[in-house]
């Protein structure tokens, strides 16, 4: 080991010589760091960045800007590490730190130019600590100085409260001999099952007996699967059973077969509704108002000669079939349109999505329009039939803007298209329309 040998410093072995000065503050010290005042602001700027803020790393001879006598500014030193320590003692005892820490910009701002926070709450070591904060490093308490003041301050502390819920240690009783286990007996006698003896063979316990993990497991389990077969048998004995159902549930199927309304709407009609009405003939349309409950009030059940009845508003008027095949229902600014299986799939496609958005000829003028919008595009597949809904609006002929609801419903191979238009104004009016008419939807040809 090299070194002095100890008590005999001459006999130590020559090392390299000392190089000039022996520290940072002597007249013949290297000093190391940036060479130009632009070097020493990018290290003040990197060392933001990287130390972020923290006050116990910015004393205010490290945060103080560049200026041109940057080399007369205070040197970081000793008094730097007593800064940190204040600064750590400040946070300790109060809480928080003696500047805010949001912004290291801010940070290095105001310990330059404001005093730290009061020490309010470090009582005797308020003056420790304000003194340690202050921004001349030479205002600051040496290290002897700081140590014997806080000697002083532990000397003079008065001695901890131990308080109300501390138990006091029972005197230890000189006449009582201890008492001398052999090693491993607990331990033996516990894995034994065996009650720990006492020494004196006093307050002797009864032999505890307590289940194994294992033995647990297998009664939940058991539990577990009794629980179970007394559920299945309940259902199997008590709960209702569904066999008168099925001949109603094959009459619903059949009648769904003929029906496309809208799934979140679809009401069944009632047997008078649902029977083809074979007599008629000489009136247009046959009027039924009273006793449907599918119907509500405001509305009439229309049986229209083209092989369809629908819920129209009363008070509406009925247009013929036109060379497009549409039947429509009008009163006032709004127009029910019926389309009972003019296109068929075959010619169309079978997806009424493609058919609704590219081919349907009453959202013709939607594609047309130069201002035009399409939302709530949605395909919908109930019982094997499936169905293209969504709202559109666009400006007609006449420079009304439009809002219209669409429906393309595909069955048994053939388009079926139910089509409310109305004002934009009124767009509640037209949806209340349009979810009567598709719920109460039947095609009777």
């Amino acid at each position: 080991r090299q070194g002095a040998v100890l008590g005999r410093p001459e006999l130590a072995p020559a090392g390299p010589p000392a190089p000039p000065g022996g520290g940072w503050d002597e007249p013949g010290a290297v000093r190391r760091g940036p060479g130009t005042p632009l070097a020493a602001e990018r290290a003040r700027q990197v060392r933001m960045t990287v130390v972020g803020p923290v006050t116990e790393r910015w004393a205010p001879e490290q945060a103080g800007p560049v200026h041109g006598n940057w080399q007369l500014a205070a040197p970081i030193g000793p008094a730097t590490d007593l800064w940190a320590l204040g600064a750590l003692l400040f946070r300790a005892v109060q809480g928080h730190a003696p500047y805010p820490e949001e912004s290291t910009a801010e940070l290095v701002q105001l310990v330059c130019a404001e005093p730290p926070a009061f020490a309010e709450e470090c009582g005797p070591l308020r003056p420790v600590v304000e003194s340690l904060l202050r921004q001349d490093p030479i205002e600051r308490p040496d290290v002897e100085e700081l140590s014997g003041w806080l000697r002083s301050l532990v000397r003079s502390a008065p001695e901890p409260d131990a308080g109300v819920h501390v138990v006091p240690v029972p005197p230890a009783d000189p006449s009582r001999l201890p008492i001398v286990r052999r090693r491993g007996e607990l331990v033996r006698r516990r894995r034994a099952g065996l009650p720990a003896a006492h020494p004196h063979g006093r307050h002797k316990r009864g032999r505890e007996t307590s289940g194994s993990p294992r033995s647990l497991g297998r009664t939940l389990l058991v539990l577990i699967l009794l629980l179970l077969a007394g559920a299945i048998a309940y259902a199997m004995l008590f709960m209702p059973k569904q066999e008168g159902n099925g001949a109603a549930d094959g009459d619903r199927t059949g009648s769904a077969g003929r029906t496309s309304p809208v799934p979140s709407h679809t009401r069944q009609p009632s047997a008078g509704q649902s029977a083809p009405d074979d007599g008629a003939s000489a009136p247009a349309t046959e009027t039924q108002t009273g006793g449907d409950p599918a119907v509500p009030d405001g509305f009439t059940l229309r049986k229209d000669p083209d092989g369809f009845q629908v819920a129209v508003a009363e008070g509406w008027a009925r247009t013929p079939k036109n060379g497009s095949g549409q039947v429509a229902y009008t009163h006032g600014d709004f127009e029910l349109i019926v389309v009972p299986g003019r296109d068929g799939s075959s010619a169309y496609g079978s997806d009424p999505m493609v058919y609704q958005r590219d081919k349907e000829r009453e959202l013709q003028p939607y594609r047309d329009s130069s201002w035009a919008t399409a939302s709530g595009l949605r395909t919908i597949e109930v019982g094997g039939r499936t169905m293209a809904e969504g709202q559109f609006t666009w400006t007609d002929g006449q420079g009304r803007d439009l809002f219209v609801r669409n429906m393309a419903l595909l069955l048994n191979g053939r388009y079926h298209i139910l089509q409310v238009r109305g004002p934009d104004a009124r767009r509640d009016e037209v949806t209340r329309l349009y979810e009567q008419a598709t719920a109460t939807y039947r095609y009777t040809g």
